[in-house]
């Protein structure tokens, strides 16, 4: 991934990356940080809510804990995200 400001392909390609298991929960959440804290980008609404999603998706229940959000639900959150940018 770039150092430019990610646009709709980068972000679902980062959220399928974690689904399919080629990119490690922590990864993608120091991705989806890194411009999610940038206050100088600009964002259309689907970017933000699926950079909100990404910027967390590594929390745990408590310490050494499941993930507080299930692999079903982050494999909804990509059928969700695939759903909003076809309509």
């Amino acid at each position: 991934m770039n150092d430019t400001q990610p646009g709709l392909d980068e972000i679902e390609a980062c959220l399928a990356a974690v689904v399919e298991g080629r990119i490690s929960r922590d990864a993608a959440d120091r991705w989806a940080g890194r411009w999610f804290v940038d206050d100088t980008l600009e964002w259309d609404e689907l970017a933000w809510w699926a950079l909100d999603l990404l910027y967390g998706i590594d929390m745990r229940t408590g310490p050494g804990a499941q993930y507080l959000y299930g692999d079903d639900q982050v494999r909804g959150w990509l059928a969700e995200f695939r759903r909003r940018r076809a309509e």
